[in-house]
């Protein structure tokens, strides 16, 4: 691209410059030339008449014409011939007057002048030298003779030629400067493109970290500035692709992780059931763990249809009295609570909350059972819906036991537990923290958790969009 761009600009330009230069030294010869002729008109004119008024001179002294002629042309000769002009005299196309004059000799026969008053004037070439041809009679009475003016432009014609050549050797050396600045300003010009596409290729290839250095002000750098910007984009998509990736393999990993252990022991129980004779106690306790675990796979099942359905339904948002979404809330965990002796206060200082009612229950469901999970007995917990910064803020206090930050980093992915075991006894399947982010996001609102080893935790629900 670079090269066929130097070859088509430095050939357009050359095109253009040299005929300009070739236009300018025609122009400034045909203007010599015209001087020249017109000067050679003027001469002509002056010497024919000089010529008949020297003639009638030498006649009245009793001269005869054709001898006054040939005298006088002996002076006017001498005296032009020193000033590049060459005279010839004829009389009905014969030549009287040059046959003694060595320089005349090679000059042609003058033209028959048809017209008395006319004069021809043209470029002739004699010997190797230029000359302005000007032909016409003598005033009348003379008439009979014709005068042919030679005036050498040789000088004027060498001249030319040598600003001609000099014009073209100065060209052929600005031409090479030129080349070479051209050569320096595209090198300039193509750097950001070459660096581009060196980019794409490596990017192309997977070096999504690559990027153009950008330098000035000027459009190149807003064309890097703006590859930088799509590189950037693409990088910054293509790692949330490997991150949603790897979240879904791990997801799957999870996902058949947590289905072969209550199908294992599930199967396990059935074939002890069948195979063994036991006591009727012995097969009850292993249709209740049967049980048990059918109900974590269906609990599992729901979970993950739950937010198969909520990634592809759209929210419907309402305007809901807080009183009636906390009073929904405690009807729902009132015998639990009761059960683990644990204390659940309510507060809320705004009325009315827009958000979708059903999943926001599920999401404060969610929340207050992790609470009581962490709690276990004789625990307290409270819910607070406040105003923060503007923004509205439910958040569930718990003083329970607590976790490192190296679990809240991780506690809202699926299928993970802090504590594995108690979440297996209690029937979790690892999936509710999962799908309160996902209502939270759903809402346009902020997850967040805190917590501290021994002194409990925090989940906060953060409204940024009101």
């Amino acid at each position: 691209m670079k090269s066929r761009t130097f070859l088509l600009t430095l050939t357009l330009f050359l095109l253009f410059f040299y005929s300009g230069i070739l236009l300018a030294s025609v122009v400034t010869l045909k203007s010599n030339l015209d001087s020249s002729k017109d000067r050679s008109l003027r001469e002509h004119y002056f010497i024919a008449s000089s010529y008949a008024k020297d003639l009638n001179a030498l006649e009245k002294r009793g001269e005869s014409p054709e001898s006054g002629v040939v005298s006088l042309y002996r002076s006017y000769f001498d005296f032009y011939s020193k000033q590049k002009v060459i005279l010839t005299i004829a009389k009905d196309g014969r030549s009287i007057a040059n046959d003694f004059m060595e320089e005349s000799q090679a000059f042609p026969l003058p033209p028959v002048i048809s017209k008395k008053a006319e004069r021809l004037i043209s470029l002739e070439k004699v010997e190797n030298k230029e000359y302005i041809s000007v032909a016409g009679t003598l005033p009348v009475p003379y008439d009979m003779y014709t005068l042919v003016y030679y005036y050498d432009v040789s000088a004027v014609i060498s001249a030319w030629s040598q600003m001609t050549v000099t014009l073209f050797g100065m060209g052929m050396l600005f031409s090479a400067l030129l080349a070479i600045c051209l050569m320096l300003v595209l090198n300039r010009v193509f750097k950001p493109l070459q660096q581009i596409r060196t980019a794409s290729k490596s990017i192309a290839q997977g070096q999504y970290g690559n990027r153009i250095e950008v330098k000035g002000h000027d459009d190149l750098a807003e064309m890097a500035e703006s590859f930088n910007h799509m590189a950037e984009e693409i990088q910054s998509q293509i790692q949330q692709l490997a991150t949603a990736a790897q979240q879904k393999q791990q997801f799957a990993d999870n996902l058949a992780h947590e289905l072969r252990t209550p199908l294992t022991a599930i199967y396990g129980y059935a074939e002890y059931i069948q195979k063994v004779v036991r006591t009727e106690e012995d097969k009850l306790f292993a249709t209740n763990y049967i049980m048990s675990e059918s109900r974590r796979l269906q609990n599992i099942a729901y979970r993950l249809l739950d937010m198969a359905t909520l990634r592809e339904n759209k929210l419907e948002l309402s305007s809901v009295r807080m009183d009636e979404l906390l009073r929904e809330v405690e009807q729902s965990l009132t015998m639990k609570a009761a059960e683990q002796n644990i204390s659940i206060t309510y507060e809320y200082c705004f009325d009315r909350l827009v958000c979708d009612a059903d999943l926001l229950h599920i999401l404060l469901v969610n929340l207050l059972d992790n609470a009581m999970k962490a709690c276990g007995q004789d625990g307290a917990i409270r819910l607070v819906a406040d105003l923060e910064n503007g923004h509205k803020v439910i958040s569930v206090q718990d003083n329970g036991k607590g976790m490192g930050e190296d679990h809240l980093a991780h506690i809202t992915e699926a299928f993970y537990r802090v504590d594995a075991s108690r979440s297996r006894s209690g029937g979790g399947a690892g999936l509710g923290l999962t799908l309160c982010q996902q209502i939270a996001a759903n809402h346009g609102a902020k997850l967040s958790f805190s917590s501290e080893l021994g002194r409990g935790t925090t989940a906060k629900l953060t409204f940024t969009s009101c």
